[in-house]
């Protein structure tokens, strides 16, 4: 969270109300995006999921005009026309309401002389503005700041509720708030407004469709990796993480010279090198990552102010000889998440919940990519086009608190490659940061030359310089998953509350990994055990909720108390108990 900074030469400042008029009253279900978002916003802090822009005033706006413009904005859309009643406490609201008319409030500050760099300072109050909470039921969707010098507008900084618009949405707002302060004409909205996504997202076909994104997200939670990086390091479900930005007109160039060797599009050879180096550095052959922008595939919602924050879910096997290979099926697997990237949040999670549990793992949001290049961008989310093109820069950051590991947002393709980076700081200090951020301009290079061998072990280290983690000889792979049997042991003791536990890894008559099973041996006496308290499915329950935060842990697939210390073997020890604990058995596959 950053702190606006104190401001030198502020005359004061002053509360302006504008008021609006424009449609009519509507009434109706929320999308599956905005139930989506609204969980969030019930339950997160204000600071990590309201959103936050800064909008340019063009020189000699007047203060009356640039008002009108922003209740221009308010009449035209209905998402910022939109509340959604609610009681404090009760059940998250499932309903929306439009208004015709009515009124927001803007905060002007004032001043003689603006700081040195107005952009910084106005990124920084936007940040500010973050921290209160939006009341769902009651407030105007934008928190508005306008910075004026001499009482005339230089820059508004804002912060929004994401319960009506995500950063595309902003991005919108903001090319028609410059629209209408030049006197250009508005087109007429044809994009789909949230209360009629409403409406198709509850007729039968939407029905399906969301049935279908559950398929999709199922398919993937059972068979891959329950997290992109399980290794020594990766503890807690939060990461207070600097952003890393990358401006590089060698990556531009690279991207484009790579699509027209390749025939493929520059975002698809973008996003497969991005998951092949990701995968390469984390040591999987499968790359699970979300991929927020996909919902805006569509024409109608390419433009849409609406908040259509759904993940799609991309799995993508990175295992072929060379990096054309997975191209090949990159463009597929993309679409496929794409296409599956609407369904009720609730049910996802409860999906989630219930996957996890049968498998005996914790997924894990640990990689995201969010390609925004070629939709409307936002000045707090990316610089001010370049007025050079660096061949390869990098700049730090603040931290930021996220509930992933990798997160890349792309703003820019061409002329210049630019995009920000957050990166767990445990798996990635500052030098490997930069290093995986090179290495995608690296992997672009050559891949622009001709195709690059992926099965030739150390090519892609030596072509990128990002070598694989290093894991200890304890750590072996099960169920598609990187696993630390002593992890799983110490685990399952703290959820026992202290019983010795030993965790040992039985190989299949397979002779591969997708033959191994997990086994605890529990430490049990029978003289102290309560009846009924330590059976395989108590053990169970109780290890999923210690679960969170773990990615090296995977709950064993049988159980076996034994009398007396959990020595493996157990052949000569009573055994009290055994089971799976599990409510069924999981397939597996060779990932």
């Amino acid at each position: 969270m950053t702190a606006a900074p104190a401001a030198e030469g502020v005359t004061g400042a002053r509360t302006l109300t504008v008021r609006y008029a424009g449609g009519g009253t509507r009434r109706g279900p929320v999308t599956m995006g905005q139930a989506n978002m609204i969980r969030c916003i019930l339950r997160d802090e204000p600071d990590s999921i309201n959103l936050h822009d800064v909008w340019p005033v063009p020189d000699g706006t007047a203060m009356d005009v640039a008002l009108a413009a922003l209740a221009e904005l308010a009449a035209r859309h209905e998402a910022l026309r939109t509340t959604f009643p609610y009681q404090e406490g009760g059940a998250a609201p499932t309903e929306q309401v439009v208004a015709p008319a009515g009124s927001f409030t803007v905060t002007v500050l004032d001043h003689d002389t603006l700081p040195e760099d107005p952009d910084t300072y106005a990124e920084a109050v936007a940040r500010s503005a973050r921290d209160t909470r939006f009341r769902l039921d009651l407030d105007f969707p934008l928190r508005l700041r306008i910075i004026a010098r001499a009482g005339r507008p230089v820059r508004v900084a804002l912060a929004a509720s994401h319960a009506v618009t995500d950063g595309s949405a902003l991005g919108v707002l903001r090319d028609e708030w410059l629209a209408l302060l030049a006197g250009e004409p508005l087109s007429p909205v044809t994009a789909v407004t949230p209360l009629d996504l409403a409406i198709e997202e509850n007729t039968p076909a939407g029905r399906r469709k969301s049935a279908a994104s559950l398929a999709h997200w199922e398919g993937i939670l059972r068979t891959g990796p329950q997290a992109m990086f399980a290794e020594d390091g990766a503890v807690g479900t939060e990461t207070d993480t600097p952003g890393l930005t990358l401006r590089s007109a060698r990556g531009g160039r690279a991207l484009a010279a790579a699509a027209r060797r390749t025939g493929a599009l520059p975002g698809t050879v973008l996003l497969t090198a991005w998951c092949v180096l990701t995968a390469h550095r984390a040591g999987q052959s499968v790359c699970v990552a979300a991929v927020p922008t996909s919902n805006r595939f569509l024409p109608k919602l390419a433009r849409s102010v609406s908040t259509l924050s759904q993940d799609a879910l991309l799995g993508l096997d990175v295992r072929a000889p060379s990096f054309d290979a997975v191209l090949a099926k990159a463009w597929g697997a993309a679409m496929n998440a794409y296409r599956h990237s609407r369904f009720d949040a609730l049910d996802l999670w409860e999906l989630i919940g219930r996957v996890t549990t049968e498998r005996g793992s914790q997924f894990a949001r640990d990689a995201v990519f969010n390609d925004i290049s070629a939709l409307p961008s936002t000045l707090a989310g990316a610089a001010a086009p370049d007025a050079h093109a660096p061949e390869l820069e990098l700049a730090w950051g603040e931290p930021q608190s996220l509930p992933t590991r990798l997160l890349t947002f792309v703003y820019q393709t061409e002329p210049v490659l630019r995009l920000a980076t957050w990166a767990d700081p445990v798996l990635f200090p500052r030098t490997a940061a930069e290093e995986l951020a090179t290495g995608l301009v690296r992997l672009l290079e050559a891949v622009a030359e001709a195709d690059v061998p992926l099965d030739a072990p150390g090519r892609l280290s030596e072509v990128t310089g990002v070598r694989p983690v290093e894991r200890g000889a304890e750590w072996t792979r099960v169920d598609g998953c990187w696993v630390s049997p002593a992890a799983v042991a110490a685990a399952l003791t703290e959820a026992l509350r202290g019983r010795p536990v030993e965790v040992v890894v039985e190989e299949g008559t397979d002779g591969d990994e997708s033959g191994r099973r997990l086994v605890a041996y529990v430490g049990a006496d029978e003289r102290t055990w309560p009846d009924g308290a330590l059976t395989p499915e108590a053990a169970h329950t109780a290890l999923m909720a210690v679960l969170p935060g773990r990615p090296g842990v995977l709950a064993p697939h049988r159980y076996v108390f034994v009398e007396g210390p959990p020595r493996h073997p157990a052949a000569a020890r009573r055994i009290l108990s055994e089971g799976t604990g599990r409510s069924r058995e999981m397939p597996h596959d060779h990932r």
